[in-house]
């Protein structure tokens, strides 16, 4: 199969907490304080602290791992946000295969994540080397 495909692929969910926001923000070296400090985040116009981009880049990456199964690998990701996310929003990430590669068997997704609310945080697409012992 080559050019645009719909096929529904893999999803990943997540729902962020003020503690898993901290530890990741401490692991990536995000100090960033609209990611921790509420009272800091409403000063800067948000509603409170925000899940940081480099997050939903790891939940994008899950549901593409998971397309490509446990044999394979994802060898590319990319994303723009779109909308910000908070502690405790349900983030879904849902993938459509857009292309297949002939040759080399790369599949090419593409990527949402939604929030709770339904509003899209993001954006994005990966290409996944395939697990071949599933076939």
């Amino acid at each position: 199969m080559t050019g645009a495909a719909t096929a529904e692929a893999a999803t990943a969910e997540l729902v962020p907490d003020e503690v898993m926001l901290l530890r990741f923000g401490a692991v990536t070296r995000n100090t960033h304080r609209i990611h921790y400090d509420t009272a800091f985040a409403r000063s800067e116009g948000l509603d409170g602290p925000v899940v940081m981009a480099q997050l939903h880049g790891c939940l994008l990456h899950r549901a593409a791992a998971a397309h490509a199964g446990p044999a394979g690998r994802v060898r590319e990701v990319s994303w723009q946000n779109r909308a910000p996310a908070h502690p405790g929003d349900r983030l879904t990430v849902t993938s459509t295969v857009r292309d297949v590669d002939p040759v080399s068997g790369e599949i090419t997704l593409d990527l949402v994540e939604h929030r709770t609310d339904g509003a899209v945080c993001c954006r994005g697409h990966a290409v996944v080397v395939p697990d071949r012992t599933r076939d």
